[in-house]
């Protein structure tokens, strides 16, 4: 019997970007919840212990972004590891919790599945 997947929580206000950010999630062999913004974020999260992965864009509508959405998810959920992504803004590690990765957009696929995969162990 072979454990569940790991489940990943894709927050992303575009519904495009969204649905790629799915995709990538479910080739990497791993199950997607998907939010629109940090408050359905915060709030899938608060209702679910399954989660192990956050895969946030950064601008996003809504009093957080997805940057103070990864703070909180590093301070309340600990184990929860984190991608950052953007388009438009460049972050260095200072900039973003401890263990967590930025990419720039447009997102690589193939690089995107390895680092779900290293982050959360082969599914």
């Amino acid at each position: 019997q072979s454990p569940a997947p790991a489940v990943v929580l894709v927050v992303e206000d575009e519904m495009l970007l969204r649905m790629r950010a799915v995709d990538m999630v479910e080739d990497a062999g791993f199950t997607c919840v998907e939010a629109v913004d940090a408050d359905q974020a915060l709030a899938i999260l608060e209702s679910r212990s399954d989660i192990a992965l956050l895969f946030t864009d950064i601008q996003m509508p809504g009093q957080m972004d997805g940057l103070g959405l990864a703070h909180a998810v590093h301070d309340r959920w600990p184990p929860i590891k984190i991608i950052l992504v953007s388009g438009q803004l460049k972050l260095t590690k200072t900039d973003i919790p401890a263990d967590s990765h930025f990419f720039g957009k447009p997102l690589a696929a193939a690089a995107m599945i390895a680092e779900i995969r290293t982050m959360i162990g082969h599914a």
